[in-house]
C-alpha cells in the first residue's frame, strides 16, 4: 500500500547506534520528515518501561508511524519502501532484490549483532578484549560484502554504490557499519569495492543528514 497522506514518524533512537543511523538514511534518501525522541543507552534509557511498552527487546530504533511502533531496522526499512515507494530503496526486479537484501542481511544478521554492547560485555569486561572481539568479525564480514560485491560485478552490477548506480538498502546498511569498523580500529585496505562504495554514498545529502555526528544528540566532540 501507498500512504494516501503523510503520518507523524517519530524515530526513537540513539545517534551512535548503526541500527538507528540505517533508519535516518533511509529516511533521508526518501526525503521524509520525522521527529527524534532521543533514547541515551548509555543512561539506559531503552531498558524503561516506557519504551519497552514499544521495543519489548528494548532495542533501538523504533519508528512510530501514526501511532504505531514498529521495530527492528529491517522491517522498518522494507515497510518505509512499502509505504513510500520512491525513491525505491529495494530494485523491484525479483533477483536484484534479494541481491539487496542478501547483502543487508550480512551486515544484519552476521556482523552487527556481534558488536551490540551488550554482546561486548558479555564477552569480556576488558575494553581491549572487546575491540579484539569486535574488529575480528567485522573483518570476516566485511570479506564478504567484498566478495559478494565482486560476484555483482560479474553479472554486470557496477557502482559507484553498493549495489548499482543507485542508493539502496544496502548503501543504509554499509555505512553504519564501517562507521563502526573504524571506532574498533579495523584495517580497511582489503576492502576497495567496500570502501569505494563508502565514499560514493558519503558524498550524498541523505548521508550528511544522517552521520551520527550530526544528530542533536551527538556529543560536541563526536566524530
Amino acid at each position: 500500500m501507498t500512504m494516501t497522506s503523510a503520518p507523524r514518524l517519530v524515530l526513537h533512537g540513539y545517534w551512535r547506534s548503526s541500527s538507528t543511523y540505517r533508519v535516518r538514511f533511509a529516511l533521508a534518501v526518501k526525503g521524509l520528515a520525522y521527529e527524534t525522541a532521543v533514547v541515551n543507552l548509555l543512561k539506559e534509557e531503552h531498558a524503561s518501561p516506557e519504551f519497552r511498552a514499544k521495543s519489548p527487546m528494548g532495542y533501538v530504533p523504533c519508528l512510530v508511524i501514526g501511532d504505531q511502533p514498529i521495530v527492528e531496522s529491517v522491517a522498518i526499512i522494507e515497510l518505509l519502501d512499502e509505504l513510500f515507494p520512491t525513491p525505491a530503496l529495494y530494485p523491484r526486479e525479483p533477483f536484484a532484490r534479494a541481491r539487496v537484501r542478501a547483502f543487508v542481511e550480512l551486515v544484519a544478521a552476521d556482523i552487527q549483532p556481534l558488536q551490540n554492547r551488550h554482546v561486548l560485555l558479555h564477552v569480556s569486561k576488558d575494553p581491549d578484549a572487546q575491540r579484539a572481539w569486535s574488529r575480528h568479525f567485522i573483518s570476516r564480514g566485511l570479506a564478504g560484502l567484498e566478495a559478494l560485491m565482486e560476484a555483482h560485478a560479474r553479472l554486470g552490477v557496477t557502482g559507484p554504490y553498493a549495489y548499482g548506480d543507485t542508493l539502496t538498502a544496502a548503501d543504509a546498511f554499509l555505512l553504519p557499519q564501517l562507521y563502526n569498523a573504524r571506532r574498533f580500529g579495523v584495517e580497511l585496505g582489503a576492502f576497495p569495492r567496500v570502501v569505494a562504495a563508502e565514499a560514493a554514498a558519503l558524498a550524498t545529502d541523505a548521508a550528511r543528514a544522517s552521520a551520527p555526528e550530526n544528530q542533536r544528540d551527538a556529543p560536541l566532540d563526536a566524530k
